[in-house]
């Protein structure tokens, strides 16, 4: 194929993943009320984190801006649609991949795009109900005078609420890279091992740049970053 085939090609992938986004966020846009109800729910006593002991949580959010809900609502949407349709991104990222490698490439990468989706699946679900309900608590009880009282609105939610659950699904995504590299012998075990000093780093640098940056959600969401490298050290060839 020529360059303008291939660039033909990408072109197609990349219309056909949009598409398939689009189709799924219609399905959220349709259902406002379902959606927001999940959304906002670990904002309410009722949520699984809260019923563990001294854990008693709940807050109450605000708009202040006219159009922020309209605008909060097509953006939940178009992301909550981009995490149901992440297999079929994966599936056309694969179709689009795959010509270009030989058999016994595929065969070895093919194991780490299966992978990848369970992990981003895996890594929204920590997210949402693990680093998120844990932010939520610290930073809503957190007040350095009494006379200060906290009133959280929707927009502040939000901006918490997608970096917890959408980015740390795409971080889980790292054994998948590791998987792929080492398949194909770019990178081996020997190499991740001498590399662990310089990823703590990585982590609580990634860590600050995903949380408000306090000790705290730092710790939380860098324990299972680090432990995904020490997966992907496992995974990794000798």
């Amino acid at each position: 194929m020529s360059f303008w085939d291939h660039l033909e090609a990408l072109r197609g992938t990349i219309w056909r993943s949009v598409l398939g986004v689009f189709a799924a966020s219609l399905i959220f846009l349709c259902f406002p009320k379902t959606l927001f109800s999940a959304v906002l729910w670990p904002t309410r006593p009722d949520f699984p984190l809260y019923r563990l002991p001294g854990l008693d949580f709940s807050m109450e959010l605000i708009n202040i801006e006219l159009s922020a809900q309209f605008f909060v609502y097509l953006k939940v949407s178009i992301l909550c649609g981009l995490v149901v349709a992440f297999p079929f991104v994966v599936w056309e990222i694969w179709k689009f991949v795959s010509p270009a490698l030989y058999e016994n490439e595929k065969k070895a990468v093919r194991g780490a795009f299966g992978l990848s989706s369970g992990l981003f699946y895996l890594g929204v679900a920590v997210g949402y109900f693990v680093v998120l309900p844990v932010c939520l608590v610290f930073f809503v009880n957190f007040s350095v005078s009494d006379t200060i009282v906290n009133t959280i609105s929707l927009s502040s939610y939000m901006s918490l609420f997608t970096s917890m659950v959408f980015l740390i699904g795409i971080l889980f995504e790292f054994p998948t890279v590791i998987l792929a590299l080492s398949s194909i012998g770019i990178i081996n075990r020997a190499q991740l091992k001498t590399w662990r000093k310089y990823a703590f780093v990585i982590v609580l640098i990634l860590a600050a740049l995903i949380t408000p940056s306090d000790p705290f959600s730092m710790f939380v969401l860098a324990v299972p970053l680090y432990g995904l490298f020490e997966v992907s050290v496992l995974l990794c060839k000798k």
